[in-house]
């Protein structure tokens, strides 16, 4: 524990002095994110019966990050602390602090070195992604070094090799007197080749790249697998692998207006959870996933196709949920952000999915714009389609192969200056029984239409105004949503808003979750009030989702950036 101690406070005290005999000063910079929340139970809404709402009243968590340059050298450190949060567990309490992350990095003539906690990804992520997510409450950093070689550096193009080798950062552990965020034990390797080249001109580039990745156990990980294993039936049992690999190949072609993305992925065998049997599997898996679009001057169309086949790599197979995520799969539907249109998302299905979007961009005019989006995500086939959905069809000629389809078209008309207007209609079909694990609900089909409008008043202020409606007979029912935002600029913006459910379904009654909110900015600073109820649903951030119970209280936040 003391060694720990000495190692980071030895670490800030040479960057701390090393302007101090130099004429270099370097450069230092940092943020600051801070959440604060004041549990009001609600029982009306499901607000209730947690550590917080009961006794704790209060929950939270901050973000320190602090980062430094200095001839060549660049250092990073970021705090973390939580107290009674909810971030980790929506129903539960957690609480611990210390160094959630550290980095050195220096470049040596072509060889760029990275050491500490690292954020990258190969290709889309398909195999390998390292990254944060803290709404959702994800820090896969790589706990270890990455070196990366440019091999050819050109006008014209170039190659580098990346290498990689660590653990996946762990959360802390709560009443641990740890000042470093953990890792788990199973080891992670990697290698990436990754060039670009372009013609003369510019019309015509290519972007290949290939890397391999390998996750190898640890002792006591694998003893865990076996153990369960010897739980099943002769006819289920199979012997666990320690090592799995995974590979991909990748390539972005671009010509003129047209650009072209193409990506294969394969993974050997190795033991998966299989939520649908609850059962480890060993099976192989793989990934295609493609996206072809078109753009000129006032029009784009964009379509993408992914197939998914069993392709989950975790830092342990009997790691669950978000949890131990040691890559990522692309989503597949349009990342809506008006209430009403994102209260259904789906989470991508690593098991299997069939899934393509077509996106549609048309501008007639700089100030008038028309977007057309259609989803369509579905198993892999009939059969297996019967395990997803048996007998579950609730909503108008929705197959049984179908998880998720929408269909979303919104129009943007702005007169600068003095005011834009966004209109849209959205239809969706939602397999909720797979998507938030509630077992004999319908398929949830709805329709959203919404407007906003924003009118500046003067150069300064102006005001905006949201109206929404969903149309809906499963879940929660019917539902209309209003706000109206004042904003005085550049320091203030006030927000009242109100969500019911007009038409409440299986015997619920209606409720009103109304917001109303504050915000301050100051040069780099941001400080925000708000008095919020929220209805329980499922938040998504790019396809990566998990299910949040109602909330009753105030909230807190400030962001700061230095």
């Amino acid at each position: 524990m003391k060694k720990q101690y000495i190692l980071f406070f030895t670490l800030l005290l040479s960057v701390c002095l090393m302007p101090l005999n130099a004429q270099d000063q370097g450069s230092f910079s940092g943020s600051l994110e801070l959440n604060t929340n004041f549990f009001l139970r609600d029982s009306t809404i499901g607000a209730s019966n947690t550590p917080q709402y009961d006794n704790q009243l209060t929950g939270g968590e901050a973000w320190l990050n602090l980062n430094y340059s200095y001839k060549g050298f660049d250092f990073a450190l970021r705090f973390d602390a939580f107290q009674n949060s909810n971030l980790k567990n929506p129903v539960g309490s957690y609480s611990a602090q210390g160094i959630g992350f550290w980095q050195i990095h220096k470049k040596i003539n072509k060889l760029d070195i990275t050491t500490g906690h690292i954020y990258d990804q190969i290709g889309t992520g398909i195999i390998f992604r390292a990254f944060e997510q803290r709404p959702l409450f994800i820090d896969n950093a790589l706990v270890g070094i990455r070196l990366t070689y440019d091999l050819i550096e050109k006008d014209a193009g170039e190659l580098k090799i990346k290498g990689f080798t660590g653990r996946q950062r762990r959360a802390f552990a709560e009443n641990s007197e740890e000042i470093v965020a953990r890792a788990y034990r199973p080891i992670i390797k990697g290698l990436a080749l990754e060039g670009f080249w372009s013609n003369e001109s510019g019309s015509l580039s290519f972007a290949p790249g290939a890397g391999v990745v390998n996750r190898t156990l640890d002792d006591a990980s694998m003893n865990l697998i076996v153990a369960q294993i010897n739980t099943y039936a002769p006819e289920d049992a199979f012997v666990p692998k320690y090592n799995v690999y995974s590979s991909t190949i990748y390539n972005t072609l671009t010509f003129k207006d047209f650009s072209w993305y193409v990506e294969g992925a394969f993974k050997s065998h190795e033991a998966i959870n299989n939520p649908f049997s609850g059962k480890l599997e060993d099976v192989n898996g793989y990934v295609a996933y493609t996206s072809l679009g078109y753009s000129k001057k006032g029009f784009s169309v964009t379509g993408e196709y992914k197939r998914t086949e069993n392709f989950t790599i975790k830092t342990s197979p009997l790691e669950s949920g978000i949890n131990g995520n040691i890559h990522f799969l692309p989503p597949m539907n349009t990342q809506n952000t008006y209430r009403l249109a994102s209260r259904y998302n789906p989470a991508t299905q690593e098991i299997g999915e069939n899934a393509f979007q077509l996106d549609i961009n048309y501008s007639p005019k700089k100030t008038l714009n028309f977007n057309l989006n259609y989803s369509n995500i579905s198993v892999l086939d009939a059969n297996v389609g019967q395990i997803f959905l048996p007998n579950k069809i609730g909503a108008a000629e929705f197959n049984e192969d179908y998880l998720f389809r929408e269909i979303h078209f919104n129009v943007r008309y702005r007169k600068p200056r003095k005011y834009s207007l966004i209109s849209g209609f959205q239809y969706l079909q939602y397999n909720q029984e797979i998507y938030e694990e509630k077992p004999g609900v319908p398929i949830v089909e709805t329709k959203v239409v919404y407007a906003d409008f924003l009118y500046k008043l003067t150069k300064k202020k102006s005001i905006r105004v949201e109206a929404q409606y969903m149309h809906t007979e499963q879940d929660y029912g019917q539902w209309v949503f209003g706000l109206a935002e004042f904003s005085v600029a550049p320091h203030w913006i006030l927000t009242v808003s109100n969500m019911i459910n007009i038409k409440p379904t299986n015997g619920r009654s209606v409720e009103h979750y109304p917001t109303g909110s504050i915000f301050y900015n100051y040069k780099s600073n941001r400080f925000g009030l708000s008095y919020v109820k929220q209805v329980e649903g499922i938040v998504c951030t790019g396809g990566i989702c998990r299910y949040e119970p109602a909330f009753s209280g105030v909230k807190f936040n400030v962001t700061s950036t230095f």
